[in-house]
């Protein structure tokens, strides 16, 4: 269990998926830029949070809902959660993230959801099999099952952000073509980085002739 004082964001999950060198940027050195897509998706989750909560039937959606998970250790807020009226009366969380852009190849945004209705089973001590991401491209969901497959890949990360924040030391640059979206690119240098090793070899082919 971890105490309190040493829980980490939610959201370094995501940034440990994306870029474990973004993750330390952010999250050991304290470094943070906003770009286009930052923006968009702050004003996302803003609007989300701002909305309240509200009983819809067999339903009621609470919104900026504080989660933490001593087990995980991890803390932070879930954009909505729905509670789903069952046959017994029982109320089961649904957990919603709100994301701008549209469906990722990667599971950055599945282990962040996965993470927060763990957090949810740990505070209720209720076992949730499923939640959803809204994507505000497509205005679609995409229902995430959250089977031990998922559970285990948002065990793994959250050790590794444990890891690497307590390592204190961050990752070389190494630039591929995600970095052009990252809002640290200019902070990161991962092309420069990468011209640099390309130097240092071409130099050592020479020596070595």
């Amino acid at each position: 269990m971890f105490e309190e004082a040493d829980l980490l964001p939610l959201s370094a999950l995501q940034h440990v998926q994306f870029c474990e060198r973004q993750f330390a940027l952010i999250h050991i050195e304290q470094v943070w830029a906003e770009n286009r897509l930052t923006v968009e998706g702050r004003q996302l989750h803003d609007k989300v949070h701002e909305a309240g909560s509200e009983s819809r039937g067999d339903v009621r959606i609470a919104r900026a809902v504080r989660l933490r998970n001593l087990a995980l250790g991890l803390t932070g807020v879930a954009d909505v959660v729905e509670f789903h009226r069952q046959s017994d009366g029982s109320w089961l969380p649904f957990p919603v993230e709100y994301k701008r852009g549209k469906p990722k190849q990667d599971a950055c945004d599945l282990v962040q959801l996965c993470a927060q209705a763990m957090c949810l089973e740990e505070m209720l001590n209720q076992k949730i099999p499923a939640g959803a991401l809204f994507y505000g491209t497509t205005r679609r969901r995409l229902d995430v099952a959250f089977d031990e497959a998922l559970r285990e890949t948002t065990r793994a990360t959250a050790a590794r952000a444990h890891e690497l924040f307590a390592r204190g030391v961050t990752p070389a640059a190494v630039y591929a073509p995600k970095c052009d979206n990252c809002s640290l690119l200019e902070i990161c240098l991962p092309r420069q980085a990468a011209a640099h090793k390309s130097a240092v070899a071409y130099l050592k082919r020479m020596v070595a002739a």
